[in-house]
């Protein structure tokens, strides 16, 4: 199901597909710059501390790179 829409409120992440319903709810431990840093129609990418995280939409990590 493509990604409609990617939201964070706090420690979370919201994952939203077209119509707008809620498919995927992620939490992290967010320190000062981390968070949502952007998505796609198939994946989402999440700093946390030194690392970039991209998950696709049923929120499988699918890459992780040091910055």
């Amino acid at each position: 199901m493509p990604i409609g829409n990617v939201t964070q409120q706090g420690n979370a992440i919201f994952v939203f597909d077209e119509r707008g319903r809620k498919i995927l709810e992620k939490h992290f431990g967010f320190g000062r710059g981390d968070g949502l840093k952007g998505y796609t129609g198939s994946t989402f990418s999440v700093k946390w501390g030194a690392t970039l995280y991209t998950f696709d939409e049923k929120g499988r990590q699918i890459s992780a790179r040091i910055n």
